[in-house]
């Protein structure tokens, strides 16, 4: 009894060790999501239609930021496994693919936000009873923040390095600075305090544009003061396309089913959430939106899930340690469970005192959907954060193809054909049609734990030819 209590229940030194690397992320998250919901507050207070409008062009660029964490994502398994076999050169190769791909990725979607942004919001508006006031304000909205993606594109790679090899109170500190930023800059321009100019939807869109542009320059001057012993993967400008060539493929490799499992989940939510705006107006709309801004408080347990696995255990498989890394995964996955359910039971209590009064400019039926979605979602909290635990174990030994079988093979012949029956063949609402949907991801649960027991995820990557 004791020896399967042990195997299953690491030591306090192990979860010390792990709530070091993931309380940083987890708070740089919690001050983000903090702030999103200040700006939805603010944003909230112009009506219905603006917060839907908002909310709306976001979900597009939700879709961009899902490829671009894949792509740092892909790196990242390198540069975890890098710095545990103490090779410097490997780490900037993998950063190097982060930021070439990163900016590629953001040329693609610039052109798109400037070229059709009225085509692919429509997509997300389809059937709404406010679509015409949503797609006018909305494309005006998606077209600024497009401003904002190269930036990001290049935070994100320096960032999201710093905490593949154990600093994450860097991009703590910088992007919570950030945030405050933008919230300042919201404050300022979308009310036109101060004898600034009332800008309103504009407003919100300029001041993410300052923002960061300030975090990008803010990593850039650390990066270039720290030196290579405190940022040992940054590459100069100069030298980013010297880039070993087998390194680029093996990469790209995992990435590809990294993007495939991305982009096969974000396509399922995108038509999920699409469907569901065709079941009313702006309230529907603008109820989703407040809700999932309020879950993004819970869902910084992910982000401290995947950093301290890729940290914890990519570790000791770059490092060789493969029976380490197995029963680390173990510890990593008890330890998820534990805490999320802890998480999902305070959840319930603080979001029936938030949602009335951050979000009190919305109109009842709005404050309704959106107190559903957050009580549905913090349900499913433990279930979500254990898939977030395998996924993040099978991928830090470079197993992306799991993740990308689970996600494509449920996504495509479950989720989305059961999107579609529920939305064209009954009259349930947004809420009962989320709920149901999402039982889908217990099956995810078992199929993802059947690649994680074959271990094909317990392998160094560094001494590969």
């Amino acid at each position: 009894m004791t020896s399967s209590i042990s195997r299953h229940l690491g030591p306090l030194s192990f979860y010390r060790e792990a709530l070091s690397i993931a309380l940083p992320v987890m708070l740089q998250q919690l001050i983000m999501s903090m702030v999103s919901l200040i700006d939805n507050f603010m944003v909230a207070g112009l009506g219905d239609i603006s917060m839907a409008a908002v909310n709306v062009s976001n979900q597009l660029n939700f879709i961009y930021i899902v490829i671009i964490n894949a792509v740092c994502g892909a790196g990242g398994i390198y540069i975890a496994q890098f710095r545990g076999a103490g090779d410097t050169e490997g780490m900037r190769h993998a950063y190097r693919f982060k930021v070439i791909f990163g900016a590629a990725v953001s040329a693609v979607y610039f052109t798109l936000c400037w070229t059709i942004p009225e085509q692919m919001l429509g997509m997300m508006i389809r059937g709404n009873a406010a679509g015409q006031e949503i797609l006018s304000i909305g494309a005006k909205y998606l077209r600024l923040s497009s401003f904002t993606l190269l930036p990001l594109a290049l935070s994100s790679a320096i960032g999201s390095s710093f905490r593949e090899i154990g600093r994450p109170k860097i991009p703590l500190f910088i992007s919570a600075t950030a945030t405050l930023v933008n919230t300042i800059g919201n404050w300022f321009l979308i009310y036109g305090n101060l004898g600034a100019p009332r800008l309103e939807v504009t407003g919100a869109a300029i001041a993410t544009i300052i923002a960061r542009l300030f975090e990008l320059a803010a990593f850039l001057v650390y990066v270039h003061t720290a030196g290579a012993e405190k940022a040992p993967f940054f590459a100069k400008f100069s030298t980013l396309f010297k880039i070993k060539g087998a390194l680029v493929r093996k990469i790209l490799a995992k990435s590809g089913m990294m993007f495939l499992s991305e982009l096969s989940w974000v396509s399922s939510e995108t038509i999920m959430v699409a469907l569901y705006n065709s079941r009313g107006g702006a309230e529907v709309v603008a109820g989703m939106a407040a809700g999932w801004t309020m879950a993004n408080l819970f869902f910084i347990l992910f982000g401290g899930i995947w950093t301290a696995t890729a940290v914890v255990i990519g570790g000791a498989l770059g490092a060789g340690r493969l029976e380490e890394a197995k029963q680390r995964a173990e510890w990593i996955k008890s330890g998820t469970l534990v805490l999320s359910c802890v998480v999902a039971l305070l959840g319930f209590g603080i979001v029936k005192l938030l949602i009335p009064l951050v979000f009190s400019n919305l109109t009842p039926q709005a404050r309704g959907i959106s107190l559903g979605m957050v009580s549905i979602i913090l349900l499913y909290l433990p279930l979500w954060s254990l898939l977030n635990a395998q996924f993040a174990i099978t991928r830090s030994g470079g197993d992306t193809a799991a993740g990308m079988y689970t996600d494509v093979s449920i996504n495509t012949f479950l989720f989305i054909p059961g999107a579609f029956i529920l939305a064209f063949c009954t009259s349930l609402g947004p809420i009962p049609m989320f709920a149901i949907l999402k039982l889908t991801d217990i099956l995810k649960y078992f199929v993802i734990r059947y690649f994680y027991k074959k271990e094909r995820w317990v392998k160094n990557l560094t001494n590969e030819e």
